[in-house]
């Protein structure tokens, strides 16, 4: 979405002014399975992105916005499965997973 609409929505849902990279919304849907029986299919949720802070993050970190927008969407997707980073040993873990993901996926393109 434009900077304008990102703007809103986080104000809206997070109280913060201004745009953001990601947005995350969890649809709380999933269930788990049980013996023998596999998991309903269910949504995750939505992640939301604003290319143009994408951009300007990915020019101040020496990265292509491609790589940015694929670390945004993976870090909203690890939200969406519960991960957090509010506390510093949350932080450590789902920056680790989300580093180890990126990493696997860009070494396979």
């Amino acid at each position: 979405v434009d900077t304008d609409v990102m703007t809103d929505l986080h104000v809206q849902y997070m109280d913060e002014p201004g745009p953001t990279d990601v947005l995350s919304f969890p649809m709380d849907e999933l269930r788990p399975g049980v013996e023998g029986e596999p998991s309903p299919a269910g949504l995750l949720g939505d992640v939301v992105l604003c290319p143009e802070v994408a951009a300007r993050q990915a020019r101040e970190a020496g990265h292509s916005t491609e790589e940015e927008l694929l670390l945004l969407t993976t870090h909203g997707i690890l939200h969406l499965l519960g991960y957090d980073h509010a506390e510093p040993e949350e932080e450590k873990e789902m920056f680790a997973l989300q580093r180890r993901l990126l990493l696997t996926f860009l070494a396979g393109r």
